[in-house]
């Protein structure tokens, strides 16, 4: 029980981090339905997020040590630039507002 509390920690942190960084809404989409996507999305991710740290503060060392493991890949995978394609002609980066 106590390697499956593991595993569902670890994964568990690593799918808060997708949902951080994410986009699940296209850009020409409607206003109104992409806050509401969002809204929900967000909601989603905080729950998990703190399901995640009730885990931790449950002060099992194996536990925090998986967490974070799960958090550090979860954001290499989806946060980092590594996996993404990048245009090499591109000069200037997106400013994302």
């Amino acid at each position: 029980m106590y390697i499956l509390s593991l595993i569902f920690v670890f994964a568990l942190s690593v799918f808060v981090e997708w949902l951080g960084h994410c986009s699940i809404v296209r850009g020409d989409s409607n206003h109104v339905a992409a806050g509401v996507v969002r809204s929900i999305v967000h909601t989603v991710r905080v729950g998990l997020a703190y399901l995640v740290m009730l885990a931790v503060m449950s002060f099992n060392g194996g536990i925090f040590i998986v967490a974070v493991l799960g958090h550090g890949l979860g954001y290499f995978i989806f946060g980092s630039q590594v996996f993404m394609k990048t245009d090499k002609n591109k000069t200037l980066p997106d400013l994302g507002c």
